[in-house]
């Protein structure tokens, strides 16, 4: 991106987080230990505000994606099935899933289709992802 595109929207960040910060005041001291609460709103605009070069690194290297949402949805199944299930039984059953969601995911990223890929597996001829 160029210089002046990301300086124009960076600058028009800090307008709408100046706005945000308007409209969502941070709550005065309480006058007990700690600091006070603050609104979920104001949490978002302080974490926005004090990260904006993480928030924007996408901008700026073009190595970083857009979105985390891979890196997330990798971590996702393996929570959920730990919280639906109350855990794996054992360390072994642990294994076996997440190798089992770690191929069918590479598969996925690659764009093969998961349900030809399980049924060739299957049959002892498990499709092999590409390498880098």
């Amino acid at each position: 991106m160029p210089e002046s595109r990301r300086a124009f929207f960076l600058s028009r960040y800090a307008d709408i987080l100046s706005e945000g910060e308007a409209l969502n005041p941070r709550a005065p001291p309480s006058g007990k230990r700690g600091r006070p609460r603050q609104s979920k709103a104001t949490n978002l605009l302080l974490r926005l505000r004090t990260y904006t070069d993480d928030v924007w690194r996408f901008a700026t290297d073009p190595g970083v994606p857009f979105t985390n949402n891979l890196a997330e949805q990798a971590v996702r199944m393996s929570k959920v099935k730990q919280k639906v299930s109350g855990g794996f039984r054992t360390k072994k059953g642990a294994d076996a899933y997440c190798i089992i969601h770690s191929y069918l995911a590479t598969m996925h990223k690659q764009g093969a289709n998961l349900f030809h890929a399980l049924i060739l597996t299957f049959q002892g001829q498990p499709p092999q992802p590409r390498l880098a």
